[in-house]
Protein backbone atom coordinates (compact mmCIF):
# COMPACT_ATOMS: atom_id res chain seq x y z
CA UNK A 1 0.00 0.00 0.00
CA UNK A 2 1.37 3.34 -0.90
CA UNK A 3 1.84 5.95 1.77
CA UNK A 4 -0.18 8.74 1.86
CA UNK A 5 2.37 11.67 1.77
CA UNK A 6 4.43 9.75 -1.21
CA UNK A 7 0.73 9.84 -2.90
CA UNK A 8 -0.10 13.15 -2.58
CA UNK A 9 3.15 13.87 -3.93
CA UNK A 10 1.97 11.75 -6.59
CA UNK A 11 -1.16 13.49 -7.39
CA UNK A 12 1.05 16.27 -7.36
CA UNK A 13 3.75 15.58 -9.92
CA UNK A 14 3.64 17.39 -13.62
CA UNK A 15 4.05 13.54 -15.39
CA UNK A 16 0.56 12.10 -15.72
CA UNK A 17 1.78 8.66 -15.14
CA UNK A 18 2.52 9.59 -11.47
CA UNK A 19 -1.05 11.14 -11.17
CA UNK A 20 -2.33 7.48 -12.15
CA UNK A 21 0.06 5.72 -10.25
CA UNK A 22 -1.48 7.39 -7.02
CA UNK A 23 -5.32 7.30 -7.97
CA UNK A 24 -4.84 3.67 -8.49
CA UNK A 25 -3.59 3.22 -5.11
CA UNK A 26 -6.26 5.24 -4.24
CA UNK A 27 -8.15 2.20 -3.96
CA UNK A 28 -7.21 0.85 -0.98
CA UNK A 29 -7.77 3.72 1.34
CA UNK A 30 -11.20 4.37 2.67
CA UNK A 31 -13.49 7.34 1.22
CA UNK A 32 -12.73 9.82 3.77
CA UNK A 33 -9.52 9.52 2.61
CA UNK A 34 -9.72 8.81 -1.31
CA UNK A 35 -12.55 10.66 -2.50
CA UNK A 36 -11.40 14.22 -1.43
CA UNK A 37 -7.96 13.60 -3.59
CA UNK A 38 -10.26 11.59 -6.44
CA UNK A 39 -12.43 14.40 -7.13
CA UNK A 40 -9.84 17.17 -7.29
CA UNK A 41 -8.83 14.93 -10.42
CA UNK A 42 -12.57 15.33 -12.04
CA UNK A 43 -10.59 18.23 -14.03
CA UNK A 44 -7.31 16.74 -14.42
CA UNK A 45 -5.77 18.19 -17.98
CA UNK A 46 -4.79 14.71 -19.41
CA UNK A 47 -7.61 12.13 -20.03
CA UNK A 48 -5.73 9.42 -18.90
CA UNK A 49 -5.82 10.24 -15.42
CA UNK A 50 -9.77 11.66 -15.00
CA UNK A 51 -10.40 7.89 -17.10
CA UNK A 52 -8.60 6.10 -14.02
CA UNK A 53 -10.20 8.88 -11.48
CA UNK A 54 -13.69 7.88 -12.96
CA UNK A 55 -12.43 3.99 -12.49
CA UNK A 56 -11.81 4.89 -8.82
CA UNK A 57 -15.14 6.66 -8.32
CA UNK A 58 -17.15 3.20 -8.59
CA UNK A 59 -15.65 1.40 -6.27
CA UNK A 60 -16.16 3.92 -3.67
CA UNK A 61 -19.55 3.86 -3.55
CA UNK A 62 -20.71 7.04 -1.86
CA UNK A 63 -22.77 9.64 -3.07
CA UNK A 64 -20.07 12.09 -3.13
CA UNK A 65 -18.35 9.21 -6.04
CA UNK A 66 -22.04 9.47 -7.46
CA UNK A 67 -22.10 12.83 -7.76
CA UNK A 68 -18.06 12.87 -9.24
CA UNK A 69 -19.37 10.37 -11.84
CA UNK A 70 -22.22 12.43 -13.15
CA UNK A 71 -20.10 15.48 -13.57
CA UNK A 72 -17.44 13.48 -15.55
CA UNK A 73 -20.30 11.51 -17.81
CA UNK A 74 -22.70 14.79 -18.44
CA UNK A 75 -19.38 17.22 -18.74
CA UNK A 76 -16.25 16.11 -19.74
CA UNK A 77 -14.90 16.22 -23.10
CA UNK A 78 -13.52 12.89 -23.44
CA UNK A 79 -15.57 9.79 -25.04
CA UNK A 80 -13.40 7.31 -23.37
CA UNK A 81 -13.66 9.30 -19.49
CA UNK A 82 -17.91 9.18 -20.75
CA UNK A 83 -17.35 5.49 -21.63
CA UNK A 84 -15.60 4.70 -18.44
CA UNK A 85 -17.80 6.29 -15.90
CA UNK A 86 -21.07 4.99 -17.39
CA UNK A 87 -18.89 1.34 -16.62
CA UNK A 88 -18.97 3.13 -12.65
CA UNK A 89 -22.11 4.65 -12.90
CA UNK A 90 -23.86 1.29 -12.85
CA UNK A 91 -21.89 0.05 -10.44
CA UNK A 92 -24.43 1.45 -8.09
CA UNK A 93 -27.39 -0.74 -9.53
CA UNK A 94 -30.98 0.76 -10.29
CA UNK A 95 -30.61 4.13 -8.92
CA UNK A 96 -27.97 4.98 -11.88
CA UNK A 97 -30.29 3.57 -14.61
CA UNK A 98 -32.43 6.84 -15.45
CA UNK A 99 -28.75 8.71 -15.58
CA UNK A 100 -27.72 6.30 -17.96
CA UNK A 101 -30.83 7.10 -20.10
CA UNK A 102 -30.01 10.66 -20.25
CA UNK A 103 -26.71 10.39 -21.26
CA UNK A 104 -27.22 7.57 -23.62
CA UNK A 105 -30.12 10.12 -25.04
CA UNK A 106 -27.68 13.18 -24.58
CA UNK A 107 -24.50 11.45 -25.29
CA UNK A 108 -24.18 10.87 -29.60
CA UNK A 109 -20.59 9.63 -29.32
CA UNK A 110 -20.47 5.75 -29.83
CA UNK A 111 -18.06 4.64 -27.05
CA UNK A 112 -20.22 6.24 -24.50
CA UNK A 113 -23.57 4.59 -26.00
CA UNK A 114 -22.08 1.26 -26.66
CA UNK A 115 -20.55 1.61 -23.06
CA UNK A 116 -23.96 2.21 -21.49
CA UNK A 117 -25.60 -0.56 -23.32
CA UNK A 118 -23.18 -2.81 -21.98
CA UNK A 119 -23.60 -1.67 -18.63
CA UNK A 120 -27.36 -1.86 -18.68
CA UNK A 121 -27.00 -5.75 -19.98
CA UNK A 122 -25.39 -6.33 -16.27
CA UNK A 123 -27.51 -4.35 -14.55
CA UNK A 124 -31.13 -5.72 -13.31
CA UNK A 125 -33.22 -3.23 -15.38
CA UNK A 126 -34.82 -4.68 -18.39
CA UNK A 127 -37.53 -2.24 -18.95
CA UNK A 128 -34.99 0.44 -19.25
CA UNK A 129 -32.50 -1.84 -21.25
CA UNK A 130 -35.68 -2.29 -24.25
CA UNK A 131 -36.33 1.60 -23.91
CA UNK A 132 -32.90 1.86 -24.99
CA UNK A 133 -32.62 -0.48 -27.19
CA UNK A 134 -35.04 0.81 -28.99
CA UNK A 135 -33.34 4.40 -29.21
CA UNK A 136 -30.55 2.78 -30.13
CA UNK A 137 -31.73 0.41 -32.86
CA UNK A 138 -33.66 3.31 -34.59
CA UNK A 139 -30.28 5.27 -34.94
CA UNK A 140 -27.94 5.37 -37.53
CA UNK A 141 -24.46 4.52 -36.35
CA UNK A 142 -23.73 0.45 -36.89
CA UNK A 143 -21.88 -0.01 -34.09
CA UNK A 144 -24.29 1.21 -31.53
CA UNK A 145 -26.90 -1.08 -33.68
CA UNK A 146 -25.47 -3.90 -33.47
CA UNK A 147 -24.65 -3.78 -30.11
CA UNK A 148 -28.39 -3.03 -28.78
CA UNK A 149 -29.37 -5.88 -31.16
CA UNK A 150 -27.37 -8.11 -29.13
CA UNK A 151 -28.31 -6.97 -26.18
CA UNK A 152 -32.02 -7.38 -27.08
CA UNK A 153 -30.94 -11.11 -26.66
CA UNK A 154 -30.40 -10.05 -23.05
CA UNK A 155 -34.46 -10.19 -22.64
CA UNK A 156 -35.31 -13.39 -23.04
CA UNK A 157 -35.87 -14.15 -19.90
CA UNK A 158 -37.48 -11.05 -18.72
CA UNK A 159 -40.75 -10.23 -18.46
CA UNK A 160 -40.26 -7.59 -21.95
CA UNK A 161 -39.27 -10.68 -24.13
CA UNK A 162 -42.06 -10.96 -26.27
CA UNK A 163 -41.46 -6.77 -26.91
CA UNK A 164 -37.66 -8.09 -27.73
CA UNK A 165 -38.80 -10.69 -29.84
CA UNK A 166 -40.83 -8.69 -31.75
CA UNK A 167 -38.03 -6.12 -32.35
CA UNK A 168 -35.47 -8.78 -33.35
CA UNK A 169 -37.43 -10.32 -36.08
CA UNK A 170 -38.68 -6.98 -37.62
CA UNK A 171 -34.39 -7.27 -38.31
CA UNK A 172 -34.79 -10.25 -40.06
CA UNK A 173 -36.21 -9.42 -42.93
CA UNK A 174 -35.13 -5.98 -44.47
CA UNK A 175 -32.13 -4.86 -42.41
CA UNK A 176 -29.03 -5.22 -44.15
CA UNK A 177 -27.26 -8.32 -43.43
CA UNK A 178 -24.43 -7.44 -41.06
CA UNK A 179 -28.02 -6.28 -38.49
CA UNK A 180 -29.57 -9.89 -40.19
CA UNK A 181 -26.80 -11.65 -38.54
CA UNK A 182 -26.77 -10.02 -35.31
CA UNK A 183 -30.68 -10.78 -34.78
CA UNK A 184 -30.19 -14.37 -35.89
CA UNK A 185 -27.43 -14.84 -33.05
CA UNK A 186 -30.15 -12.76 -30.50
CA UNK A 187 -32.86 -14.81 -31.41
CA UNK A 188 -30.88 -17.81 -30.76
CA UNK A 189 -31.72 -17.23 -26.73
CA UNK A 190 -35.46 -17.43 -27.48
CA UNK A 191 -37.29 -20.60 -27.19
CA UNK A 192 -40.02 -20.23 -29.61
CA UNK A 193 -40.89 -21.09 -33.21
CA UNK A 194 -40.46 -18.12 -34.84
CA UNK A 195 -37.22 -17.53 -33.14
CA UNK A 196 -36.41 -21.13 -33.79
CA UNK A 197 -36.65 -19.93 -37.42
CA UNK A 198 -34.17 -17.44 -37.86
CA UNK A 199 -31.60 -18.25 -34.70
Amino acid sequence: MMELPQLESYLQDTDYQYRIKAIAALRDYPPDVALPLLTKHILDEEFLVRTFVARALGHQKTADAFAGLLELIMFDNTPNVRAEAANSLSLFGKIAAPHLVQSFVKDEHWLVRTSILAALVEMDCPEVLLEVCQVATAGADKSVQETAIAALGSLAQSDHQDQALGHLLAFTAAAPPHLRARAAAALKHFDTSSAKRFG
